[in-house]
């Protein structure tokens, strides 16, 4: 019987050779971590756009599909308008009333209709009143007369200051460019602002009452600097409400500030920032919150045959719950289905798992389904937090417009403006204008006049 001997220099280089792939394996996770944090930022595909340090263009999924209808298709045609649907009728007489042919008078007919889009300039004009001043001659009192649509002490008419307010605080229109399209100074126009913010400052305290009393809640929040420091903007919205809050911290106090610490009747739909954790009232978390790291674990590790197949089970599911509620279906085979939906999920997230990033994730769905699934109890709760989003979304744009705030009183004025407008906008879309126009109006009256109980009905909810 042979006896092998083992040379002690081989072992030495075969267990170098077993350290060095242990090494070179290691090496490329981190690198290929590394190449993923560069690209989608810190947070991974849950990084804001404004914190991601490479934005790739949008890839063209179709190159070669042409736009528009299919051929053969008749299409629609021009638009055209009633009487009832014209915002304005104008009549137009004939530049001919003799025919140059005949020398004889035209006799009418009936008229032609032409339907057509138009858009008259706000023109800044320069108005003088001169106010009828009388005396009584017995007790000597004056009395004057009031210049119209104007309030006491402004410079701005509220025409003029509708139209800055919903241009600058609804639509993001920045204030230097209205101050070059008004010819208007913009210290005029921000001292404007500031004056209006003082009318209407006890406002978002009273929707937040409404707020509270709501069954369905969102809240979101984004990075916005004031004054060149870090700060953030939150959002509490419900579909009729909207409130803005632009603080210095991104703590839980400033969720305390809008809900209070008594108990609330309701869902909040949130991500799953800590910061709403001790909201006086049930929870909801964001569905896309979650399917986004769950995403990450296959860019992560692609190669993976576990993690490819549990992000293949999870992934639809959690989509699928997203967009249940918008189905058109009805309410039997909604909660059906959601009850079905939900014991999918739930089976997928008791599954063993070897992997540490699925046993994460599972763990989140174990240790919090108090706050995922109240969805299925309710089809008017939502499995995601996009309304919240799509509401920051336009404070995010002026963001990237403006840095921020300049100044602290910029950003309350901000915050109450954004407020009434964009709450207003929620209750009368197509007429939100008007109705800010109108109060402002009565306030040039009635100075004491609440302009909460004259903008917003009592059902906010």
């Amino acid at each position: 019987m042979s006896t092998r001997l083992v040379c002690s220099e081989c072992v030495k280089k075969q267990e170098e050779i077993y350290r060095l792939r242990e090494e070179i394996k290691r090496l490329k996770a981190k690198l290929r971590r590394q190449e993923q944090k560069t690209k989608d930022g810190y947070f991974g595909s849950s990084t804001p756009s404004s914190q991601k340090p490479i934005k790739e263009n949008t890839k063209n999924t179709k190159p070669n599909k042409n736009g528009g209808a299919k051929n053969g298709h008749t299409g629609n045609g021009r638009p055209s308008y009633t009487d009832k649907t014209a915002d304005h009728i104008e009549h137009i007489d004939c530049d001919e009333q003799i025919c140059p042919d005949c020398q004889i008078e035209l006799k009418n007919m009936a008229e032609r209709e032409r339907s057509i889009l138009g858009v008259k300039e706000l023109k800044v004009k320069k108005i003088l009143y001169k106010l009828q001043r009388c005396r009584c001659p017995l007790c000597k009192r004056v009395f004057s007369a009031k210049a119209p649509e104007v309030l006491p002490k402004f410079l701005l008419n509220n025409e003029l200051l509708t139209h800055v307010v919903a241009e600058h605080y609804v639509d993001g229109i920045p204030m230097g460019l209205l101050e070059q399209k008004l010819n208007i100074n913009n210290g005029t126009l921000f001292h404007a602002m500031h004056h209006l913010a003082k009318l209407f400052k006890d406002v978002p305290e009273r929707l937040i009452h409404d707020y509270r009393k709501t069954l369905v809640k969102f809240a979101d929040e984004s990075s916005w600097r004031n004054d060149g420091d870090n700060g953030y903007a939150w959002l509490f919205s419900t579909l009729k409400i909207r409130i803005y809050r632009i603080r210095a911290t991104r703590s839980a106090s400033v969720a305390a500030e809008v809900l209070g610490n008594k108990p609330l009747p309701g869902v909040l739909v949130v991500d799953r920032y800590g910061g709403y954790n001790k909201a006086p009232c049930d929870i909801q978390y964001c569905y896309e919150h979650l399917r986004r790291p769950i995403e990450d674990l296959l860019k992560e590790f692609p190669k993976s045959e576990e993690i490819r197949d549990f992000v293949n089970k999870v992934v639809p599911l959690l989509t699928q719950a997203m967009g249940l509620r918008s189905q058109n279906i009805s309410d039997d085979q909604f909660y059906k289905k959601a009850s079905q939906l939900k014991a999918n999920i739930i089976n997928e997230m008791s599954k063993p798992a070897k992997h540490a990033g699925i046993q994460n994730i599972q763990s989140i769905f174990q240790e919090y389904s108090h706050r995922l699934y109240h969805w299925v109890d309710n089809r008017n709760i939502p499995a995601e937090n996009n309304y919240s989003e799509r509401g920051l979304r336009r404070l995010v744009i002026s963001r990237k417009i403006s840095f921020g705030s300049q100044s602290d009183k910029g950003a309350k004025t901000r915050e109450i403006l954004m407020t009434v407008l964009h709450t207003l906008q929620k209750q009368y879309p197509n007429d939100y204008r008007n109705k800010f126009k109108i109060c402002l109006t009565q306030l040039a009256l009635n100075p004491k006049l609440d302009p909460y109980t004259f903008l917003f009905s009592n059902d906010t909810s």
